[in-house]
């Protein structure tokens, strides 16, 4: 059997989680997807990609920092969990040896 490489997963869970700030905030200023897009000057299917977690292999902190000034929120919104969201990391790790846990 394959190891899970929980490394791999708590990124892609992160990913997913900094999509999901993207798109709360967007939707709390009542933006669409396409408008965001124009402030930041990059494609509407990067945003849609990233809102949606699948766009993990490298978002770069300038990126970020482009999407928060486009919210006109502080980056640090994008980046910060709460004690809830980081123990749903650790419930997505269940399958994971607790070896790797350790990150």
């Amino acid at each position: 059997m394959a190891k899970i490489d929980s490394r791999e997963v708590k990124n892609q869970i992160i990913f997913r989680q900094i999509g999901a700030k993207i798109a709360y905030y967007r939707a709390l200023r009542s933006m669409r997807q396409d408008e965001l897009a124009a402030k930041v000057h990059i494609d509407k299917s990067v945003i849609s990609r990233i809102e949606r977690g699948k766009y993990h292999n490298n978002i770069s902190v300038s990126l970020l920092l482009a999407i928060a000034d486009g919210l006109q929120i502080e980056a640090s919104l994008l980046l910060t969990f709460t004690d809830l969201e980081k123990q749903l990391w650790w419930e997505d790790l269940s399958g994971c040896d607790e070896d790797e846990r350790d990150l």
